[in-house]
């Protein structure tokens, strides 16, 4: 039970356009639910994906359960939650805890070593939070497979340790109850990335010991503000990133300068991109290390700053700053603004299935024999280099594959960096962002970790403008773990998923090069090196 008072005010301040003149009757049609806000092709969609405009108020009646569990599992003494989610199903929660400092692993990888860590840490204290709307999302199925079979063979019942977060009368549910596994029900008016302030959010950040019952009393003050015009902090900020696209700056860097919140812009960066990134538009989120990053400090004219808590002197750009449950009510709200402002549908996600299909057909032809790799271009070191290089000069080493990649990066364009690869074990590789992208000039330059980026820009890389260039990093699997019941193991289905989106963006003509590590650690130093090295 919270004792502080909310403060669910918030501070939107932009010297772009953000004028919402415009806009006169946006925020009435929102607060009464109107669908056709975005059109007529995506009114079916729209109408059933507005629930997170009451969940303010709706998600009050999850506490009781939740505390109920949460004291069940204290008693017990449980105290290791660990959350198997993708996309908005594990991006919130981890934000919440990380800001309020509480113990919870999140496991959002298919990376073998990722998986493997985390199955040997505290199992005798582990509950598994289970996140999916249908259950039917690989990743997440693996894991809950992994974990069943880790708690069996430890003598533990899965009943006891397992809670289910899912839509009512979704596969996932019937087989949990059958199981007799504690089953929380989330607002199936929600879409994933919208929901922050829903089951999905709140079910693993409350049994990690965060406060959720603040989190909704913040955003509860915010929602009066967004009833009106006059002062509308959500109309603000959708005003500020829609008319910045609009007029050329589509790419959205978000850097952190004192807002006290953790992790804030990998959660945005999935809401906004999965939700404008289509019908060759979109918003693209580059998250950055700070205000001084390279791709921030010197930001050419496509790209909109947005700094997160308080400004630096003399900063041009937009700054929010607010606490945690007001802000992700906003962000919310301000995304579905700047569809309305581009005319696309913020609620749909058309491309994510592609990858999916490619790895699930990758598996099914492959069966028991090799995946189809193909053979490296270039060998050097401990990396190995796959793609035709055809295209970047055919360059024979390292530095030269760096540099015929950069040099296709279109001047309004950008590079995504996607790393398969521990992000725990391998944190470090995501030093290459910001050498790549002082070596390119500032250009926008993404650092994802995957898989979990194929429920974030994994949208905006097939839907969006098709100016981005590619680059994917792999990893050998020294240790790798077995997907009880299913014929491929984690390695496999991680090999599976990176040439399945490999193929989505190369089937579009995209420039892609594929960099793998024959040792991890000593190519992750391989690869620093040579993104530090000049053009």
């Amino acid at each position: 039970m919270s004792t502080d008072a909310p403060t669910g005010i918030v501070r939107v301040s932009s010297t772009l356009d953000a004028d919402t003149s415009d806009l006169a009757g946006l925020p009435a049609a929102l607060l009464a639910r109107d669908a056709s806000l975005w059109g007529p092709a995506a009114q079916p969609e729209a109408q059933q994906r507005l629930g997170w405009l009451d969940l303010p108020e709706t998600s009050q009646a999850l506490l009781p359960q939740l505390t109920g569990l949460h004291e069940r599992f204290t008693k017990a003494s449980l105290d290791h939650v660990v959350l198997a989610g993708m996309g908005g199903s594990s991006l919130a929660p981890e934000v919440i805890t990380r800001t309020a400092g509480a113990d919870l692993t999140v496991l959002d990888s298919t990376d073998p070593h990722q998986v493997g860590a985390a199955l040997n840490d505290r199992l005798d204290r582990t509950v598994l939070v289970v996140s999916s709307k249908s259950g039917s999302t690989i990743e997440t199925d693996s894991h809950l497979r992994a974990y069943t079979q880790a708690f069996v063979d430890a003598g533990i019942d899965p009943a006891e340790r397992v809670v289910v977060v899912t839509d009512p009368g979704s596969p996932l549910e019937e087989r949990a109850r059958k199981a007799g596994q504690e089953v929380v029900l989330a607002d199936p008016n929600v879409g994933g990335r919208y929901s922050a302030l829903s089951a999905f959010g709140l079910t693993p950040s409350l049994l990690a010991g965060a406060d959720v019952q603040r989190l909704l009393a913040d955003a509860r003050v915010l929602a009066e503000l967004l009833r009106g015009e006059e002062g509308n902090p959500g109309l603000h900020l959708g005003a500020a990133m829609g008319k910045a696209a609009l007029a050329g700056r589509d790419k959205l860097a978000i850097a952190d300068h004192g807002s006290g919140i953790v992790g804030f812009g990998d959660w945005a960066e999935q809401l906004i991109a999965e939700s404008t990134g289509k019908e060759s538009k979109g918003i693209l989120p580059v998250v950055v290390e700070g205000v001084d990053a390279p791709g921030f400090a010197d930001a050419p004219g496509d790209v909109h700053r947005l700094v997160l808590g308080t400004p630096p002197e003399g900063f041009e750009g937009t700054t929010v700053a607010g606490s945690l449950g007001a802000q992700f009510l906003l962000w919310e709200y301000a995304t579905a603004v700047a569809g309305r402002i581009l005319g696309i549908n913020p609620f749909d996600q058309p491309n994510v299935a592609e990858s999916k299909d490619n790895t699930r057909k990758i598996l099914d032809d492959a069966g028991d024999g090799p995946l189809p790799e193909g053979e490296p271009a270039v060998v050097e070191g401990d990396i190995e280099v796959y793609g035709d290089l055809t295209s970047l000069g055919s360059p024979t080493d390292l530095a030269g594959v760096l540099r015929g990649l950069l040099g296709l990066v279109p001047e309004r364009g950008y590079l995504a960096v996607m790393a398969y690869l521990d992000r725990h074990g391998e944190s470090a590789a995501a030093g290459v962002r910001p050498r790549l992208a002082r070596r390119l000039g500032g250009r926008a330059t993404t650092f994802g970790w995957a898989p979990r980026f194929l429920h974030s820009t994994g949208q905006f890389h097939k839907g969006g403008p098709q100016v981005g260039v590619f680059l994917q990093v792999t990893g050998a699997v020294e240790r790798d773990v077995p997907v009880p019941g299913q014929p491929f193991t984690f390695g496999r289905l991680q090999t599976a998923q990176a040439l399945g989106d490999l193929g989505a963006l190369t089937g579009r003509g995209r420039p892609a090069v594929r960099l793998h590590l024959r040792r991890r650690a000593q190519g992750v130093a391989q690869l620093l090196a040579a993104t530090e090295g000049g053009a």
